[in-house]
């Protein structure tokens, strides 16, 4: 069947072609025949009781010089997309959860969003892991600088991070010793106005980040080790890590598992969960990536796969 499909996404001429997932989608939707709808979130508004959406028409070409063209701007209603796929890169921010109640709106006329808006908004990529303790290290999320500094104080190595970023940007690792400590506690909490999360350092970070992809609850066989670079802590691609796509492990297995019902359940069709470790360290919901870079290692098709559950769940 054709399907008409809408992706709304950050400028597509600003993306690393090579490298991005949502064009990975695009190409999958594309080769299926599907109708390519391409859409930015300041595209969506509510008019006359029901979701609009300006669109281009658009055709993808994976070619790191030429990756797309595009028609003339047009509006439909939103809820004429039979799919929709969310892929607004964080930070998670209020003009994101006022896009999401608009896609709600949407899939309440019949599209399929891809995540569900509702649970976009219900699982913050950093606090949604602790609903599965059995796979976590130990965390403290507050905005007490008091009482993160117990915890680093009880803990000696930790990871401080904020709960709406992404690429691994400020991140910081910090000891009880670290005499700038004070500061980066005032800094991230703004002086307890901001909640934040520290998280026990995992050692085995030096083997890898791993990104392990789910596809409606079910994990891939294979996983990207994000390395970290010389001198640095964190192994996001976006902070200078190398990826190394390798066959997923007994344990990492054993946590998509643990996760993997609680993400079908919720609608939640496509999450990247990272692993350091025997350790679950985040679930990314909003714009999970590292499709492009396991497909090439392993001569796989992670996004046709995904289209391959759309095309099951609107059938």
């Amino acid at each position: 069947m054709t399907i008409n499909i809408g992706i709304v996404m950050d400028p597509i001429e600003s993306i690393t072609p090579y490298k991005d997932s949502s064009l990975a989608m695009m190409l999958a939707a594309q080769n299926k025949g599907w109708q390519l709808h391409y859409i930015q979130q300041s595209g969506l508004y509510l008019k006359d009781n029901s979701i609009k959406a300006d669109f281009k028409p658009i055709k993808v070409f994976d070619d790191n010089s030429h990756w797309f063209e595009t028609g003339e701007l047009a509006t439909m209603n939103a809820a004429d997309l039979d799919v929709i796929l969310m892929r607004i890169d964080p930070p998670f921010d209020m003009e994101y959860i006022y896009t999401t109640y608009m896609l709600e709106m949407a899939e309440q006329q019949g599209s399929l969003i891809v995540n569900k808006p509702a649970s976009l908004r219900d699982a913050n990529e950093k606090l949604f892991a602790t609903r599965f303790p059995q796979c976590c290290t130990d965390v403290l999320v507050s905005r007490d600088p008091d009482k993160l500094r117990q915890f680093v104080t009880q803990f000696k190595d930790v990871i401080l991070k904020p709960l709406d970023g992404m690429g691994g940007q400020s991140i910081f690792r910090v000891s009880p010793t670290d005499a700038n400590l004070s500061v980066i506690l005032e800094t991230m909490v703004n002086y307890g106005q901001h909640t934040i999360m520290a998280q026990k350092f995992i050692p085995e970070i030096t083997q890898g980040d791993k990104r392990i992809l789910m596809v409606n609850g079910d994990a891939i066989g294979y996983t990207l080790a994000r390395i970290p670079a010389r001198g640095e802590t964190r192994g996001n691609l976006a902070a200078g890590g190398s990826g190394k796509a390798i066959p997923i492990t007994e344990r990492e297995q054993w946590i998509a598992d643990q996760v993997g019902p609680t993400l079908k359940e919720m609608g939640i069709l496509f999450a990247g969960l990272d692993v350091i470790g025997d350790y679950l360290t985040e679930i990314n919901v909003t714009s999970p990536t590292c499709i492009r870079e396991i497909d090439k290692q392993f001569n796989l098709d992670i996004a046709g796969q995904l289209m391959d559950c759309i095309e099951e769940i609107k059938c």
